[in-house]
């Protein structure tokens, strides 16, 4: 059992670990990326879309301005530039009983930062494609 999902999430982000992603993430998590229309459904595609996501937006200039818990949720205000454009968004988590990860949607602004970042996940995802 996940003592704090929210400390076990910034310890992923801080190192980058992509491979920390499989002791959060639930088996049946479900991922709303800020760019694709349909939910991605289940644990191995949570964790390309959020490694590809620790290559793009953590960088040196990511920062949480604002976290607000209660209960099983989580909602993480952040800030990061990209390319110069400062990205703001939201990470929504939810978790079950158990710590682990059931639904995590991400949430940008402005148009332009949502356009760098549909750019940059897909050049990203292309490069993690199996095969």
């Amino acid at each position: 059992m996940i003592k704090n999902t929210v400390e076990a999430w910034h310890k992923i982000l801080e190192t980058k670990d992509a491979a920390g992603l499989d002791n959060i993430l639930s088996e049946n998590v479900v991922f709303h990326s800020p760019v694709v229309h349909k939910p991605q459904e289940g644990k191995e595609i949570t964790k390309i879309y959020l490694g590809a996501a620790l290559y793009v937006f953590a960088n040196d200039s990511f920062k949480y301005l604002r976290e607000v818990i209660s209960g099983n949720n989580a909602f993480l205000e952040f800030s990061t530039v990209i390319e110069g454009i400062t990205v703001n968004g939201v990470d929504m988590i939810t978790w079950g009983a158990d710590g682990r990860i059931i639904d995590f949607k991400v949430m940008v602004r402005p148009l332009k930062a949502i356009n760098l970042i549909h750019r940059m996940m897909g050049e990203m995802l292309q490069k993690m494609k199996p095969g």
